[in-house]
């Protein structure tokens, strides 16, 4: 089993930033993708970024310019930068860590931006 704890979420004003944070923890294999999603109210889960063990990376349009995903040193922790922030990018935000087994999610941390 792998355990998923998100951090970082909050309140801010379009144009400003934020950082999420997502801890790993427990049976973590050597090969996986980390990655966020998000889900605004009355829409589906979508993909906002990804990012493999060896560090490939993919973005959204919505957010490619914008947003920026990274890992630390231990490959446990997966880090999205937000800038420039828009009302639209409004929503939960969940991490997701998928190996050959399973798909784990954390518990989602609220990003809202104000107009």
């Amino acid at each position: 089993q792998v355990q998923l704890v998100e951090s970082g979420g909050g309140l801010v004003q379009a144009g400003e930033s934020l950082r999420l944070s997502c801890a790993a923890s427990g049976s973590i294999l050597r090969s996986n993708v980390m990655g966020w999603y998000r889900q605004a109210p009355g829409k589906q889960r979508e993909l906002v970024a990804t990012t493999t063990s060896s560090s490939s990376v993919t973005y959204a349009d919505s957010v490619s310019g914008r947003f920026t995903i990274s890992r630390d040193n231990n490959k446990t922790t997966v880090y999205l930068q937000m800038n420039s922030l828009k009302p639209e990018d409004t929503g939960v935000y969940y991490c997701s860590l998928q190996d050959r087994y399973a798909v784990y999610w954390g518990q989602g941390t609220q990003v809202t931006v104000s107009s």
